[in-house]
């Protein structure tokens, strides 16, 4: 086997550190061929489908591929823009942020970066870019608030496989949930006052969060459990009573059952019982996608006003609102201080050994 290095490494060069921000990731275009690839690669995770991988070979290569790569591509022609996919924006749009504020507090010293799980820039790519840049210390942050195996783990999966190839690893920090971290709470909260404020308050919130088999739930994933303590912590930061929101979990696919309420169910049930205004945003998701815009914004409304609803609103996503990116900062940088002071003493006896080959020369 051979290991990746640096090209023309040279042992006094000043070492880095590195902050990766990652989410799941996104075709290269809307078409049917690009989805193909997308999927393959996003289906074919064992840690997203826990199937026995001969089985789901036959499945995701005879019927899945053959069918949904071209009903997703025209969904995501809904959402498409100039510049991307949203989420893709989104995530550019949150690391340009995270560049700015950590060029200006540390000069080069922390280079910034973001990755997809699945699709491009991919975790090999950027990887290598911040290692041929002399990141020698990296604080991965996948932005899934909540932890799944199928997250967060994956995701832990990937750098893990990249690792196995490389001659000299980096010191890691991986910080795998912030379900519960007060910055990150306050943001959502925020940007729910600031969206009802001109909307006006609703017969109930629904927060809704991505679904996983409830078999993952049972087997001691802890999602479904930190799904729910966000959503208590914002109904606490809201001042919401219980009768005043919902938890429910969106996205399911196959015939197994998943985590509940669901969110199209639930949508379509709640005008009968009374409730003709609701406001929905979705917590587990750091920027908008066709999850939220298409889903959760176009094709859950109309369950909710089909069956007798009368005012729906989604509301986005953290995004790159300034919120959101001192949130992240909040959480980045305890993680990187002790790095910052090792730096400054590395970088010191970095230019004495210049010196010192200079003098030898």
């Amino acid at each position: 086997m051979r290991f990746n290095g640096v090209k023309d490494f040279s042992h006094a060069q000043a070492d880095r550190i590195g902050v990766l921000i990652t989410n799941l990731g996104t075709p290269d275009e809307p078409t049917t061929p690009a989805l193909r690839r997308y999927l393959k690669e996003f289906l074919s995770d064992p840690r997203v489908v826990e199937v026995p991988r001969p089985i789901w070979w036959f499945i995701l290569n005879g019927i899945i591929l053959n069918v949904r790569p071209a009903k997703s591509a025209a969904a995501y022609r809904e959402v498409w823009t100039d510049e991307g996919s949203p989420l893709l924006i989104h995530t550019r749009n949150q690391c340009k942020a995270l560049k700015a504020y950590f060029a200006d507090r540390y000069g080069d010293r922390v280079q910034v970066e973001f990755a997809m799980r699945y699709g491009n820039p991919s975790m090999h790519s950027v990887l290598e870019k911040l290692q041929q840049g002399g990141v020698r210390k990296l604080v991965v942050l996948p932005l899934y608030p909540q932890y799944s195996g199928a997250t967060s783990a994956s995701t832990f999966d990937a750098l893990a496989a990249d690792f196995t190839r490389r001659r000299w690893l980096p010191d890691l920090n991986f910080i795998s949930h912030y379900h519960d971290f007060d910055p990150y709470i306050d943001a959502l909260a925020n940007k729910i006052r600031a969206f009802q404020q001109d909307a006006g308050v609703p017969d109930k919130l629904i927060f809704s969060y991505h679904g996983v088999p409830k078999r993952y739930l049972l087997e001691g994933d802890p999602y479904f459990c930190e799904c729910h303590k966000t959503s208590r912590l914002l109904a606490e930061k809201l001042g919401l009573s219980a009768d005043q929101y919902l938890t429910t979990f969106q996205s399911r696919f196959g015939r197994e059952e998943w985590l509940q309420p669901y969110t199209d169910e639930t949508l379509k049930a709640l005008p009968a019982k009374g409730v003709k205004s609701i406001q929905v945003v979705c917590p587990g998701f750091s920027s908008d996608c066709l999850e939220t815009i298409e889903e959760i914004g176009q094709e859950n409304r109309e369950y909710f006003m089909e069956n007798g609803g009368e005012s729906y609103a989604y509301i986005p996503a953290l995004n790159a609102d300034p919120d959101h990116i001192d949130m992240m900062i909040q959480l980045l940088e305890p993680h990187l201080q002790n790095w910052l002071v090792g730096s400054e003493r590395q970088g010191e006896e970095t230019q004495s050994l210049a010196r010192q080959q200079g003098a030898v020369r």
